[in-house]
């Protein structure tokens, strides 16, 4: 304990922020992340105020000969044993340059909160699914946003990084003043240096029409047919997931929807509403949606289609990559995740991707370029004990349904718990991950979610 209390008093020297240490008040919710499946049994948690504070943590890190992890509100958590959490939540600076149709993002602002700024000027950031997670983090696994179909992987935007290096030091880092370390932040995780923000292209988006149909499950096999059908001649403007979904018995969802299995469709589209209705004819001629919430939108609402949770939850996290998905695996598919019920997963969901993701960018990062056209992901909610072993069992089933057409690469941002970096990338940008790793980090005080060493 005499060794804790000299870490927390060493730290509390360097730093301006809030540290804690283990037996301090407020330690333990300080270090828990937002998937609490993951017990991130850190030796110190230091919110940082300012990016001062980060190189001062990461220069001691160093000395001390320890690691440092970095989070601002602990999504894609990792164990962490024995790492200085650092959490760089207080950096909060945004500023939208709307005439060059650029960004600059403190490592903690929020995708939402980007949206809701660059919308006012007509225009997007590359965003996914949620608004509450870091739009820092997000971009530095790839960044499979709504819009990549269009405009490829969110890391890929990204003009320039500033960063703190495993020496302590300040930077910044573009293609022209460093590309060997700028490659390697672009899609290859927070292993080399921690980013305290980026500045990134935002994209034209004057119209966007969005929103999700929801069925009950029993017209899976005909909303999977349409899906089917539509995304293989989709333009690249349009976006469509197919999702099963398992809502909970909770007294505060509606009366539609409490305990109700059902099936959806979600969609974006970067133009005009009418094209897109006629894009999308398919599902108008399925008989019994709950409700429609199609219609023109803001950006600033992206979030609002899928209504991911936004409360920390104990999960787990299956996802697989299809080199297709023809009629055999679409029915095999169903068969596991059903019939009636997905329970205990939360959901199953297809995405589309393809078009300008599918294309090689020789200027690109390490997120390269994904040829599979459909990302499969289940997700179990461990809402009681003993859970995890039948989530593990329906994932495994319908994982193995879909397995003649896994191509077993999955995105490095869904990766599970405790799964490798090596999953994520093809064996020769894992190698040169590695090689940047070691040359600009060789002491390994920085420490990524999926260590690309590990």
């Amino acid at each position: 304990m005499d060794q804790v209390k000299a870490l927390g008093a060493d730290l509390r020297r360097v730093v301006r922020g809030r540290v804690l240490v283990r037996g301090d008040e407020g330690f333990d919710e300080s270090r828990r992340p937002w998937d609490m499946a993951v017990d991130q049994r850190v030796a110190a948690v230091v919110e940082a105020r300012d990016a001062h504070d980060v190189a001062a943590v990461v220069g001691y890190a160093g000395l001390a000969g320890l690691r440092v992890a970095t989070q601002p509100n602990g999504h894609a958590p990792a164990a962490f044993d024995d790492a200085i959490l650092l959490r760089t939540t207080a950096l909060r600076g945004l500023t939208v340059r709307p005439a060059e149709r650029v960004a600059r993002v403190e490592a903690g602002v929020s995708w939402g909160e980007v949206l809701t700024a660059a919308g006012e000027h007509g225009l997007t950031p590359l965003a996914g699914s949620t608004g509450v997670v870091s739009a820092t983090g997000f971009t530095l696994g790839g960044g499979l946003s709504w819009f990549g179909r269009r405009y490829g992987f969110a890391a890929d935007s990204v003009r320039a990084f500033e960063v703190v290096d495993a020496a302590g030091e300040h930077a910044t880092v573009t293609a022209g003043s460093d590309p060997e370390l700028f490659w390697a932040l672009r899609g290859g995780g927070g292993d080399f240096a921690v980013v305290t923000a980026m500045e990134i292209d935002l994209h034209p988006a004057p119209v966007l029409y969005g929103g999700r149909i929801l069925w009950p499950a029993r017209r899976a096999a005909e909303v999977l047919a349409a899906f089917r059908a539509t995304t293989a001649e989709a333009p690249e403007e349009l976006t469509v997931w197919f999702h099963l979904l398992q809502f909970p018995p909770l007294p505060e969802l509606p009366e539609p929807l409490r305990g109700l299995s059902a099936v959806t469709i979600d969609i974006t589209y970067l133009g005009d509403p009418d094209e897109a209705r006629a894009l999308l004819h398919r599902f108008d001629r399925i008989p019994e949606p709950v409700f429609d919430t199609r219609c023109p939108m803001p950006v600033a609402n992206l979030a609002d289609i899928c209504a991911e949770p936004t409360d920390p939850t104990p999960a787990m996290l299956r996802s697989e990559l299809l080199t297709g998905l023809g009629d055999a695996e679409a029915a095999a598919l169903l068969a596991a995740a059903g019939p009636g019920t997905i329970a205990p997963l939360a959901y199953v969901q297809i995405r589309h991707l393809g078009g300008a993701l599918a294309r090689v960018d020789e200027k690109g990062g390490a997120c390269g370029h994904i040829a599979e056209p459909y990302l499969l992901s289940t997700l179990g909610v461990l809402a009681a004990p003993g859970m995890a072993e039948a989530i593990r069992r329906r994932q495994s089933a319908v994982a193995d349904a879909v397995a003649g057409v896994a191509s077993g690469r999955t995105p490095f941002t869904f990766l599970g718990h405790g799964e490798p970096a090596a999953s994520a990338f093809p064996a020769e940008i894992l190698a040169r991950l590695r090689q940047v790793k070691r040359r600009r980090d060789p002491h390994d005080v920085i420490l990524g979610n999926h260590p690309v060493l590990g």
